[in-house]
């Protein structure tokens, strides 16, 4: 086999394997991309509120050392959102301009959602330890009547990580699904088009 035969072996191979996605298809691509793009514009605008009007209501909070604690609690909740979010940006700005014009493309596209599907997830897991800490200092900051036992706190501490870690992955997975995850599977089902 001379140099041009094995040429034109090489590019039929490398065309069967990465077909070409056409305009027709990258337009109802580009359809669930830009409704993702709005849908995490709206989600960091709506993050930054909720920091904003917990940093202001930590500022009314009284004796100084639970107002000292909550700010604590609540900028360490702000440096773990920061941490998730710098990985959505990354995810943001790869979709505010895709290079789909191959199968391959769209398929990295694919792995990459799956992946930040796994950073949500984690992400709102996260949360339990500061669920753990919010009720520490509720428990030690709330006047009771009577004194509460040592088992009664270990309840109380234990069956709250148990229903906050349960409602956490619920709403994550609630949150994913209805904001990103039908454009995924939309675009999945164009990937699969393709294949054919």
């Amino acid at each position: 086999m001379n140099i041009d035969e094995l040429k034109n072996v090489w590019n039929e191979d490398v065309s069967q394997e990465t077909p070409e996605i056409s305009i027709e298809q990258r337009n109802k691509i580009n359809l669930p991309l830009e409704k993702m793009r709005k849908n995490m514009r709206m989600e960091f605008w709506f993050v930054i509120g909720v920091f904003i009007f917990s940093f202001i209501v930590c500022a009314f909070c009284r004796p100084f050392k639970f107002q000292f604690y909550i700010t604590v609690l609540i900028a360490s909740m702000l440096l773990v959102t920061i941490f998730f979010f710098s990985k959505f940006f990354r995810l943001y700005s790869d979709i505010s301009h895709p290079v789909l014009k191959t199968y391959d493309s769209l398929k990295d596209l694919i792995m990459q959602f799956n992946l930040n599907k796994q950073y949500y997830l984690s992400y709102y897991l996260s949360f339990v330890p500061f669920i753990v800490c919010e009720m520490i200092i509720v428990i030690e900051f709330i006047p009771w009547r009577q004194p509460m036992s040592d088992m009664k706190i270990a309840v109380i501490l234990i069956s709250s990580v148990a229903v906050g870690l349960f409602f956490l992955y619920l709403s994550g997975k609630f949150w994913f699904h209805r904001y990103y995850g039908r454009y995924i599977v939309h675009i999945e089902d164009l990937l699969k088009e393709l294949k054919k």
